[in-house]
């Protein structure tokens, strides 16, 4: 088959921009997510609040994440984890919190319960006195807007910690520490897993009904059907696995691989625990360093302070307001239009009103709440004005200007050949 050359470009122009849709898409998908998990860690913790108090809000100084496919052994290893790192609490199954017929329908089915009722069941687990020294949580988070919820929890808990430090509850809000545990198994191996799991437990109950003796063990469908064992695992694969993903950047990350005897898995948690922990900021150290925020703090509640500020100035800077905004809308604008496709425009100005500070985050204020990225250096250069009869001396004057440099989206247009 001869393909013309214009046709190649067509296809090959047509499939960067089909990549290009599927990343906006990301991106906005992920920016709901995001603003959900806001939603439901405000409205949970509120809840929490105004049931506890903030003085009694005291949650373990050391929380395990666990997590894996089904199958992976998550249950095996838990009381494994425990014993080495001395924790004395129970864990916490997020399975056995989720009691209502409507929960189980949908884990008997494979699929997921809502965020918002996980979520708040798990920190009200969590703020059991019993686990104050340390817990491990099966199975949570599971989404991403859980996982969202989950940086939103550890900013609240760092957040308390500065806000009882040196203070008599001090030793209440210890620096919290959290990791992620991932147990990874492949999907066939998960599998086998599953039913072989649903098939020993299907000949223990037998045994049982025979001898009338002993108790019934649940059993999931999961763990009979094939096809609902393969539904469990790839929803762990397309959502929770690649959800979790993202918080290696934040959280000690412990990627652990399942396959293989529980000894050698063991001792690859065993080695997993023992390097993450030599990573670990003593107390006075972390102390120290919270007075710094940290980077994903910074923006978490930069839009409410930006409308705060906007609406401020109109209402108590109304004339230089104004002044700022017809100022930029008039003169800076016209440049701007001119570099649409460069994407950035460099913009000297030398108006006095930007002389007054308040002007200028003004207009840096105004620049970002239309969604450009601008900032501005204030530039001095020294001009000769005239030499002195008597000194002979040359009398120099300061000028003063404001560099604006503003980044937006490009147009995109290609050039032709």
């Amino acid at each position: 088959m001869i393909v013309e050359k214009s046709e190649y470009k067509d296809k090959n122009f047509k499939r960067k921009l089909d990549k290009h849709e599927v990343i906006v898409k990301k991106e906005k998908i992920q920016d709901l997510e995001i603003k959900d998990a806001q939603v439901i860690f405000n409205s949970v913790w509120q809840d929490l609040e105004s049931t506890y108090d903030i003085e009694n809000l005291r949650f373990p100084k050391e929380i395990f994440w666990l997590n894996g496919g089904p199958g992976a052994g998550k249950g095996t290893n838990t009381q494994f984890i425990m014993e080495y790192r001395d924790l004395t609490a129970k864990p916490i199954l997020v399975s056995t919190l989720l009691k209502s017929p409507e929960a189980q329908k949908r884990i008997d089915s494979g699929l997921l319960v809502g965020d918002q009722e996980v979520t708040k069941l798990v920190f009200e687990a969590l703020l059991d006195p019993l686990n104050q020294s340390g817990v491990v949580i099966d199975g949570y988070p599971r989404t991403n807007v859980q996982v969202q919820c989950l940086k939103l929890f550890y900013n609240k808990l760092n957040s308390l910690r500065i806000q009882f430090l040196n203070s008599s509850l001090e030793y209440a809000f210890e620096q919290p520490k959290f990791h992620i545990v991932v147990l990874f198994v492949e999907e066939s191996e998960s599998v086998r897993r599953q039913l072989l799991r649903g098939k020993m437990i299907s000949e223990r109950n037998r045994e049982v009904e025979i001898t009338g003796m002993g108790k019934l063990v649940p059993i999931r469908n999961t763990d009979l059907s094939e096809e609902h064992a393969r539904n469990r695992y790839r929803t762990f694969k397309e959502v929770t696995y690649n959800a979790l993903l993202s918080l290696r950047k934040v959280f000690h990350y412990h990627y652990i691989n399942a396959h293989g005897s529980i000894d050698q898995v063991q001792r690859r948690i065993v080695k997993e625990l023992r390097y993450q922990s030599s990573l670990e900021l003593k107390g006075e150290t972390f102390d120290r360093l919270s007075k710094i925020p940290l980077a994903s703090q910074i923006g978490v509640h930069a839009r409410q302070e930006l409308v705060s500020r906007l609406d401020d100035y109109e209402k108590n800077h109304t004339e230089l307001f104004e002044r700022v905004v017809t100022l930029l809308s008039k003169k800076f604008f016209s440049i701007i239009y001119r570099h649409n496709i460069a994407g950035m425009a460099r913009i000297n100005s030398e108006d006095p009103v930007f002389d007054l500070p308040l002007a200028l985050a003004m207009a840096l204020d105004v620049f970002s709440e239309r969604g450009y990225k601008c900032t501005v250096d204030v530039r001095k250069t020294i001009a000769p004005v005239k030499v002195n009869p008597k000194t002979f001396e040359i009398e120099n004057r300061t000028h003063r200007y404001y560099r604006f440099i503003i980044n937006f989206p490009s147009s995109g247009i290609r050039r032709g050949r």
